[in-house]
């Protein structure tokens, strides 16, 4: 993963990231807009699994929904980002195999 790439990622995710996850995580995924959905999938898990809002009457109140708002708002803005290791418009995806067909006898 090269620095452009790590900089699109901490863009994204923010540059608290830990540098060496986000290796092992595009190692494993080979895209960097793979790697930011699971990253912040994982957060916004981690939002759900707590209370959103608690009420310590007169001494304190923590709201985490607008928290919550923005993850989500982040995941569905990455699919009109362009990330630097996106194929261009007309070329072909590194996922993309081609094989030639070949013609075949019946026989009976």
């Amino acid at each position: 993963m090269g620095p452009t790439l790590l900089a699109w990622l901490r863009a994204q995710l923010g540059p608290s990231t830990d540098e060496q996850d986000l290796m092992v995580r595009y190692a494993r995924l080979g895209r960097a807009r793979e790697v930011a959905a699971e990253v912040l999938s994982e957060r916004r898990a981690a939002l759900l699994a707590e209370p959103l809002r608690m009420t310590v009457d007169g001494v304190v109140t923590i709201d985490q929904t607008n928290n919550l708002t923005g993850v989500e708002r982040q995941i569905a803005a990455l699919a009109d980002l362009v990330a630097p290791d996106d194929p261009a418009a007309g070329e072909a995806s590194a996922d993309l195999v081609t094989a030639p067909l070949l013609p075949t006898r019946r026989t009976r």
